[in-house]
C-alpha cells in the first residue's frame, strides 16, 4: 500500500472547450471566483472548491477525448515513481491525446483519461 507521500494531490478539473474564457465566464458567474489567464489557450478559475481549468483544444472526435479529467499533482522529483505506479495498478498511457513537459496523460483501466502533472502551479 502507498504511502501519503505517494498518494497524488488533487490539482484541478480540466475541462476541454472550443473558447476557454466564455465557458470560464459562464462558471466563474455561477460558482464565483476569479478567472486567471494561463496562458497558451487555458484558463484558470480559481476560488471554487477545486481549481478548474478551462483548455482550448481542437474539435475532437466524440470517441477519442474526454472533455473533462482529473490533473492530479505529484512532486516533480517523484514523477517518475508515480508514473510507474499508476501504470502498475492498470493504467496506460494516452500518447495519442497529448503529453507535455510539465504532465503525462493516462487512461485508467475504463478508459478515462487523467493527467499527472509536476509542474506548472
Amino acid at each position: 500500500m502507498a504511502g501519503m507521500d505517494d498518494v497524488p494531490q488533487l490539482a484541478a478539473v480540466a475541462i476541454d472547450c472550443s473558447d476557454p474564457w466564455a465557458l470560464g465566464r459562464f462558471w466563474q458567474e455561477f460558482l464565483g471566483g476569479e478567472l486567471r489567464d494561463g496562458g497558451d489557450d487555458f484558463v484558470e478559475l480559481h476560488g471554487a472548491t477545486v481549481r478548474i481549468d478551462f483548455c482550448q483544444v481542437p474539435e475532437p472526435p466524440v470517441d477519442r477525448k474526454n472533455p473533462v479529467h482529473l490533473d492530479l499533482r505529484v512532486p516533480a522529483e517523484r514523477r517518475d515513481a508515480a508514473i510507474e505506479r499508476v501504470l502498475g495498478l492498470g493504467a496506460t498511457r494516452a500518447l495519442d491525446i497529448y503529453d507535455g513537459d510539465e504532465w503525462a496523460t493516462f487512461r485508467d483501466p475504463e478508459s478515462n483519461e487523467f493527467c499527472l502533472v509536476w509542474g506548472a502551479a
